[in-house]
This record gives structure tokens, sequence and C-alpha cells, in this order.
């Protein structure tokens, strides 16, 4: 039997084992489901469906924001490039909690006073309506597809694992299927079905994280020091496990992919589609504000506890025993459950690694819906209501036109996902990190502390940010040129850097600059002051 095979084998234990998790998975995706029909039925319109008609309250908010930006990436992609690269792993833990910070000074509070439902919202009111709606909306597309492959890679990964299926027609069903699940959530559920799934993921993710943080600690009798020894010595890199330069070396192209790494985490969260919609689902701009705080608190726990994960998971479990089962290192975290829970074959492993498998689906099943939603409302309210139909629309055929679309955003979702199962999921993310800030930040921040800010500047930084982006990412390693990319038999890797943002963003803000400040267009003055005082006090505010 293959290592491989025989990793797969062990995750499920002996039959009896294999029923009991799927049984305890199935009840936990059978909660999740009922929670979205429920809520399905207290949607009424517009508002219902986009932003939950304004009705959660901050700590609500502040937990369904933590839900969704700690996705299959947190969980699943850095537990396994801690794992398997250690020091450089953390990385990703850092940069996602220092980008909350961007969130907080700078959007949060001015876009629940500026907006409605979308990003596109906030530009439009100073700006030229269609042009600025079509950009906004092809950007949020764009953001939403990438970030949701990353979840489609670790759904497929961890049922995987979970089902001890093997082979790569496997996991295809198993990302067609999430994504048939996911278009369920959007479709049925809306804003509030998603809101509150995401507040029960979001507990859950927290109480399987802690769990297994204290279970990790406790074989090293709560000694940081020798957990760390110990993933040092397994991982076979010794030392240098624990110090830079494992996965991003020392030479100068490595250097320079780090920081570029670093830059799309810390600026990407503000420019993130299904982050800014949460904060249209507060009724206040100070309850805006109050959640961002006590989102800021959960992940800060959390990220914290991806240390106990990752290096637990290279200690206990072995980075060949990860790469067997996964070789981006995405189950990880379940293979460590298991591990703690008293090893492959028992029953206490069996449940655990089924508890924190059926929390993980469940934090994808959050992210994905609330991309979805994300990106099918700025196609129905930005491009089909005010561009396509100029505002000639009810909120009945808008909402429907959102169902459709979320319907056709995850087909794309699935086909992609298909191609990609071989990426880390943490690295998938970073990617919709960069696009993200690249084409949407620029333009946000622009519009609402620049009074010289023009429709052309806007149109320049979204388009520029997200073509050159995109176009680097395509023509990167992440696609071609190792057994790893997208496209392993492939090789036009001609931009270096694993990660554009280094490039992509500075553009971004250059475009936005200078389309602004070319002759020919003047900003209105009026326009500005009147959304300054709108994000800046909240008077007129939705």
């Amino acid at each position: 039997m293959s290592t491989s095979t025989t990793v797969l084998a062990a995750a499920g234990g002996a039959g009896e084992h294999r029923t009991l998790i799927i049984t305890l998975f199935s009840v936990f995706v059978a909660i999740t489901l009922g929670i979205t029909v429920w809520a399905g039925r207290q949607t009424k319109g517009a508002d219902d469906f986009y932003a939950g008609g304004r009705s959660f309250t901050g700590f609500q908010n502040g937990l369904a924001i933590s839900g969704d930006y700690m996705s299959a990436a947190s969980f699943l992609g850095i537990a396994g490039a801690i794992a398997l690269f250690g020091y450089d792993g953390f990385l990703y833990s850092i940069g996602f909690l220092v980008a909350w910070l961007v969130a907080l000074l700078l959007v949060a509070e001015p876009l629940r006073n500026s907006g409605r439902f979308t990003m596109a919202d906030v530009l439009a009111h100073r700006l030229a309506q269609r042009p600025v709606r079509t950009a906004a909306g092809t950007s949020t597309i764009v953001v939403s597809i990438f970030y949701l492959l990353a979840q489609m890679v670790g759904a497929g990964a961890l049922v995987a694992l979970l089902l001890g299926a093997s082979g790569e027609g496997a996991r295809r069903w198993i990302i067609v299927l999430v994504g048939l699940v996911m278009v369920l959530y959007v479709t049925i559920g809306g804003m509030k079905g998603t809101t509150w799934v995401q507040i029960v993921k979001a507990v859950l993710l927290i109480a399987g994280t802690l769990l297994i943080t204290i279970l990790v600690l406790n074989k090293f009798d709560w000694n940081l020091s020798h957990l760390l020894g110990a993933a040092a010595d397994k991982s076979g890199k010794g030392r240098a496990f624990l110090e830079p330069g494992l996965q991003y070396g020392k030479d100068g192209t490595s250097k320079l992919n780090f920081v570029s790494l670093g830059l799309a985490l810390v600026l990407g969260t503000a420019g993130l589609p299904h982050i800014l919609i949460r904060f249209y689902t507060v009724p206040t701009a100070k309850a805006a504000r109050k959640s961002v705080n006590w989102a800021i608190g959960i992940i800060g726990a959390f990220y914290l506890m991806t240390i106990a994960l990752g290096f637990g998971a290279a200690a206990l479990v072995g980075s060949k025993a990860i790469i067997a089962s996964n070789e981006s290192g995405n189950t990880a975290a379940p293979l460590l459950a298991e591990e703690v829970g008293g090893g492959a074959g028992s029953t206490g492993g069996a449940v655990l690694l089924a508890v924190i498998s059926a929390v993980a689906f469940a934090t994808i099943l959050a992210v994905v819906a609330g991309l979805t939603l994300a990106s099918s409302a700025s196609f129905a309210h930005d491009l089909w209501a005010n561009v396509i139909r100029k505002g000639a629309t009810g909120e009945k055929e808008e909402v429907l036109t959102a169902k459709i679309a979320a319907v056709v955003i995850g087909g794309i979702s699935i086909v992609l996902g298909i191609f990609a199962h071989r990426l880390n999921a943490a690295a998938l993310v970073a990617l919709a990190f960069a696009v993200a800030a690249s084409a949407n930040l620029p333009t946000v921040l622009y519009s609402l502390f620049w009074k010289r800010f023009t429709t052309r500047g806007a149109l320049w930084s979204i388009y520029g940010g997200l073509v050159s982006s995109v176009t680097l990412v395509i023509f990167s390693p992440v696609v071609s040129g190792n057994p790893k990319a997208l496209f392993p038999g492939m090789s036009f890797d001609w931009f270096p850097l694993g990660n554009p943002g280094l490039v992509s963003i500075p553009l971004g803000f250059l475009l936005g600059w200078l389309g602004s400040l070319l002759p020919q267009e003047e900003a209105d003055p009026r326009k500005y002051a009147e959304l300054e005082v709108r994000s800046l006090t909240g008077y007129g505010a939705h």
C-alpha cells in the first residue's frame, strides 16, 4: 500500500469509524442548511437579501465578519503552510491579522455611512454612475472568483480526506458538490442566512481550534519551546524550520516575493468585496466600528492559535504524512485533530477528525456563500439594475437576477476549482488579496478622502489594477513552470514573483492619481463635500 493510500485510510480509521465520521459531518451540514432555510423565510426584499435588513448588532456582525474572514485559507492553508515551511508559513497569519488595522482605521465607518449595498454605491455617489458601477462590478466578480478558488481547493482536499477518497476524479466531484451546496446557501438564505451561518461557524471554529491548541500544548507540557523544537526535528529541516527563508529564500527575487506577499495581505482586506458588504448589515456606523473591533479580537485569538495548529502538525503528524495526504498541506489541521484525539483507528481520533472536518467544511460553505452573495449582488445591483436596466427595475427582478448570477458564478468557480486543486489555499487567497488591493482599495480610498478624484481616475485605477494584477498572476509561477502550478506541463512564467502585489498595487494608486490630474475632467467639489459629510457623520446614510 502506498504512503498516500495509508494516510487516507488512516484518516477514517476502521469502517465503523468512517460511518461515525460521515454521520457527524452530515449533522453539521444539515444544521447549517436548516439555518439557511429558516433565514430564507425571513427574507422579504432587496434590503433583506443584500444587507440582512441591517438588523445585526455590532457583536453579531463582528462574529459574522470573523466567520467570513477565517476561511479555508486561514484554517487549512495556513496550518499547512506552517507545517511545511515553519516560520515563513506563519507570515500569512501575521499579514491577515495586521490587515484589519487598515480596514478599521480607513474604511469601516465611512463606507457604512456612504453606501447602501455594494462598494460601487460609494463611488457612484460622486462619480459618473454607469462607468464606475461597471468597473466596480467587474472587479468585485473577479476578486470573488479568485477567493472562491481557494475555498473550492480546501473543500476538495478536506472531503477527500474525510471520505478516504484518493485520486483527482474524486476531488473533482467533491468540488462540484461544494459548488452546488454553495449556490443553495445564497439563493435560499440571502444575507440573513449567510450571516447566521457565519456566526455559528465562527463560534464552532474558535471552539474547535481552542480544543486542538489545548490538546497540542498538553502533549508538550505547555512548553512552547518544546513544541517548536519537536516541530523543527520532525520537519527534517532542523533549525532552518524556525528561521526565515525556507519558503521565501534569501536571494533578491525571494525577498521581493516576500515583500509583495506582505503588501497584498496587509492592504487586501480593506478591498475585499465580501468583507466590505458586511459593514452594510448593521444599523449605524458606530455598530460597524464596534463589529470591526470584535472581529479584530476574535481573529487575533484565532491566528495566535495557528501556531499550535501548524507547528503541532509538523511535530506530531510530520511533513511526509501531510504531503502524502495533500501535496500543498491543506489537510494538516484535520490530520492533527485525529492525532491528538487518540491517533488513527481510535474512536477519539475519528470523532475529533469528524468534528474538525465538519467545522472546516462549514467554514468553507460560509465563506463561499459570502463571496457568491457579494459578487451576485454586485452584478444584480450595479451591472443589471443600474447599468443595463438604467434603474428601471423592481426589487423582485433585482433579487431574482442576483440568484441567477449566483448560479452562474458558482458554475465558473466549480470549473476553475477543478484545475486549481494542486495549489495551497492560503497562496490562492493571497492572490485574491493582491487583486483587491490593486483594483478596489485605491478607488475606495481616493473616493472617500481625495476631493480631486474623478471618474477617469476611478476607471484607470480599477481597470489598471485589475488587468495588471490578473495578467501578472497568469504569467507567474502560480500558473505554469513548476509541478504545483495550475498548468504544470506548460511554461510561460516570465514574471518571477508568486504574488503581483509589489507591482500592481502601486500601479493601481498611480493610475488613479494620474487619471484624476489629467485635463478635460474636473471633480465636482459639491458632491465630494456631501460625501465627506455623510462618510464622517452618517447624515443621510441608509
